[in-house]
């Protein structure tokens, strides 16, 4: 532990106008000077330093603090490496402890592993780029676009297809084979010493600082597996690294974001098209650390997950971490079948960079994704969708966030705040929770039909009124036909007893049944005031006009505007909103 009275000495002997210059272009403003923001991408200067008062603030992004916390931004450090870091630039010793016998063989033999990481890296970039057993590989990589540069940037190497080559190498250079059993790179059988990656790409993989702490190999083929990393080791916790964040992290503070993806190719892939705010997941789930670590780095978080089962497991697991985080999060979407490789090479970064800009918040994506596997056209479907949301509902810190999904969510559904809220408490929720306005049962729906065919039949007035507005807004079904069928056959005789002789004519059983049933029994209609009878009727279909458009709006919500399924729904609402205009 550092002694308190040494940081304050450090504090006292280094300038915050010196630390920040290192990093920053600064001019004099006044009793400040300012320059661009090195946490924030920005054109006009909001980032300020205050010489007198030894701090910094950013009125951009709102970052701020003293010379230690300026540098463990910066750098992506601790509190105790900042402080070492700004005592050497101040020429200040810091008196460590004598290190115990454990300590000190744990030191050494961490030096050891890094030297034989080292040596492995220097291997597999050996024969990738002079070995013959490097050809196949070099080709594999000349097909999927990836020149000497890149290759360069990530270190690539190759893995011969030989049992013992990285151990006959580490061997000649002196390293310990027990110890680099211990990293997993070699394993040890009755044949003695062989090699975990043979006949793979290799991507080293480096912690924040650059260093080499584990691998990963990619078959040049379709065999299985695909990938395998190194496994758990003193260096390596796959837990806690995200694979190519030292590259990222100098776009990583000027955007103040972070791109996760899948795979080290889609790393690649962004990276090659100038976008270098990206990390990719070691081939494992997104955990705690992982967000915790980037939430240190960046003030939001992009996700670009394949569209598959897995990928969306991936996705929404990440967002529980980011709620819990309580950083904002978004969900980047490609077409269907592209990943970020695929999709580059066919399209300019423009396009990737207009997906990334309509990104959905990951909240927003997943309560839509549950509605297109969940389709909320039952009161069970919907208390469905409504037990999913809510435990990631409650993690949503911020008040009016809560609030305004609250209110999407209810209007997706079709239910009311009341009910959701109801659910929320652990209440049940039924038919009666959800808001008036859908179908009418059959036989209700018949009797309105019946009752309509026979102020038709009774009353000329009633019958002008719905010539006018249209049979077919007033009829459905087998009631519209026999509706037509009543109406030619009063033009030729207006003797509405003469309609009995209709039922002869009829050649439909359904349409004789209907009339029958009408003209039996139409007796209490005869002080009937038909205008209300049809006023009502115009009014309650409006309703459920409306209802139906409603109900469809919250499947386009769901639904790719480019997809068939779209443009189909969309011209159903056309043809009832115009239905509805003619009420």
């Amino acid at each position: 532990m550092i002694p308190e009275e040494k940081v304050r000495e450090i504090a006292e002997r280094v300038s915050i106008l010196e630390v920040v210059s290192d990093y920053v272009q600064l001019r004099r403003a006044g009793a400040n000077y300012v320059g661009l923001c090195p946490f924030h991408g920005e054109k006009t200067p909001s980032f300020n330093v205050n010489p007198a008062r030894e701090i910094f603030h950013c009125f951009g992004c709102g970052e701020g603090g003293n010379a230690f916390s300026f540098v463990m931004k910066m750098e992506g450090v601790g509190f105790p490496e900042a402080v070492k870091l700004l005592a050497r630039k101040a020429g200040i010793e810091i008196e460590e402890r004598q290190l115990t016998p454990a300590e000190r063989h744990a030191q050494d033999e961490r030096q050891q592993f890094q030297r034989i990481n080292e040596l492995a890296e220097e291997y597999f970039r050996t024969v990738l780029l002079k070995e013959p057993a490097g050809q196949a590989a070099r080709n594999y990589l000349k097909d999927r676009a990836v020149d000497e540069t890149l290759a360069a940037d990530y270190r690539l190497g190759f893995a011969p297809d030989r049992w013992d080559g990285l151990a006959k190498h580490l061997k000649a250079h002196g390293a310990d084979l027990e110890t680099a059993q211990k990293l997993g790179i070699l394993r040890k059988g009755d044949n003695g010493w062989h090699d975990l990656f043979r006949n793979r790409l290799i991507f080293p993989i480096r912690d924040h600082k650059g260093r080499v702490i584990a691998f990963a190999g990619r078959v040049l083929d379709t065999s299985l597996p695909k990938y395998i990393n190194s496994p758990e080791s003193p260096l390596y916790h796959k837990s806690a690294v995200m694979f190519g964040l030292d590259m990222a992290l100098p776009a990583i503070r000027t955007e103040n974001s972070v791109i996760i993806v899948e795979g080290y190719f889609d790393h690649l892939a962004l990276y090659r098209a100038g976008i270098r705010n990206v990390v990719a997941t070691c081939g494992t789930a997104l955990t705690t650390i992982h967000a915790g670590l980037i939430k240190r780095h960046a003030a939001r978080v992009y996700t670009l997950f394949d569209s598959d089962a897995a990928g969306l497991k991936a996705t929404f697991r990440s967002m529980e971490l980011f709620l819990d985080q309580r950083m904002p999060a978004y969900v980047i979407t490609l077409p269907s079948g592209d990943d970020p490789d695929s999709f580059l090479a066919k399209n300019p970064v423009e396009a990737f960079t207009a997906c990334r800009d309509k990104a959905r918040p990951i909240f927003d994506h997943f309560v839509r994704s549950l509605l297109v596997r969940i389709p909320p056209d039952s009161v069970d479907n919907k208390v469905r969708v409504i037990d999913e949301v809510i435990p990631r509902f409650k993690k949503i810190a911020d008040p009016v966030e809560r609030d305004l999904y609250e209110k999407e969510i209810c209007r997706l559904l079709g239910i009311t705040v009341h009910a959701f809220r109801k659910r929320q408490g652990g209440m049940q929720v039924t038919a009666r929770d959800m808001p008036a306005g859908g179908q009418p049962p059959a036989h209700q729906g018949d009797r309105s039909q019946d009752t309509l065919l026979a102020l038709l039949i009774r009353y000329p007035e009633a019958r002008g009124e719905i010539r006018a507005f249209g049979v077919d807004n007033f009829f459905e079904g087998p009631h519209r036909q026999v509706a037509e069928a009543v109406l030619v056959s009063l033009d030729s005789n207006d003797d509405s007893s003469d309609v009995q002789n209709l039922l002869d004519r009829l050649e439909d059983p359904d349409q004789r049944r209907i009339l029958s049933q009408v003209l039996v029994n139409d007796d209490h209609l005869a002080d009937i005031d038909w205008r209300t009878v049809l006023a009502n009727y115009k009014r309650n279909k409006e309703k459920r006009a409306l209802h139906s458009i409603r109900d469809i709006a919250a499947q386009l919500a769901v639904l790719d505007p480019d997809s068939d399924a779209y443009r189909a729904l969309l011209q159903q609402a056309d043809a009832l909103r115009t239905r509805k205009s003619k009420l």
